[in-house]
């Protein structure tokens, strides 16, 4: 099994809701931080949210509608989107590190990272 899993991406309308998940294997969830990420077309990867065993952090452009959430004994974290933007399109993935989650949302120290989910907010 890969270290870590995206599911739940789709197609959805603005306004509209979806929940993705990070399913983990291989090591303790309650000791990493889970990091997710996006990565619109032509644009640089950007962090959105990351949840440690303490904290959680979010991006500016996600806080109030965005939620992320961890269960251990699942090995699992989720993303809750709630209404979503057109510019929220994009392949989001997590990533997982024994390092903390820091609200800069940096990309560096992630040693896991899963290969992405598909999520597309259109009319």
């Amino acid at each position: 099994q890969l270290p870590v899993v995206e599911s739940g991406g789709g197609l959805v309308q603005p306004g509209g809701t979806l929940i993705l998940a990070c399913s983990t294997s291989g090591y303790l969830l309650d000791e990493h931080t889970i990091g997710w990420f996006r990565q619109a077309p032509g644009k640089e990867r950007e962090g959105v949210s990351c949840i440690s065993r303490v904290t959680t952090n979010y991006a500016d452009s996600v806080k109030g509608r965005f939620t992320i959430t961890r269960d251990n004994n699942r090995q699992a974290v989720y993303l809750h989107m709630t209404n979503l933007k057109p510019e929220d399109t994009g392949v989001y993935s997590c990533a997982s590190k024994r390092a903390g989650c820091w609200s800069k949302l940096s990309s560096q120290g992630y040693d896991y990272w899963g290969r992405g989910t598909q999520v597309t907010v259109s009319s």
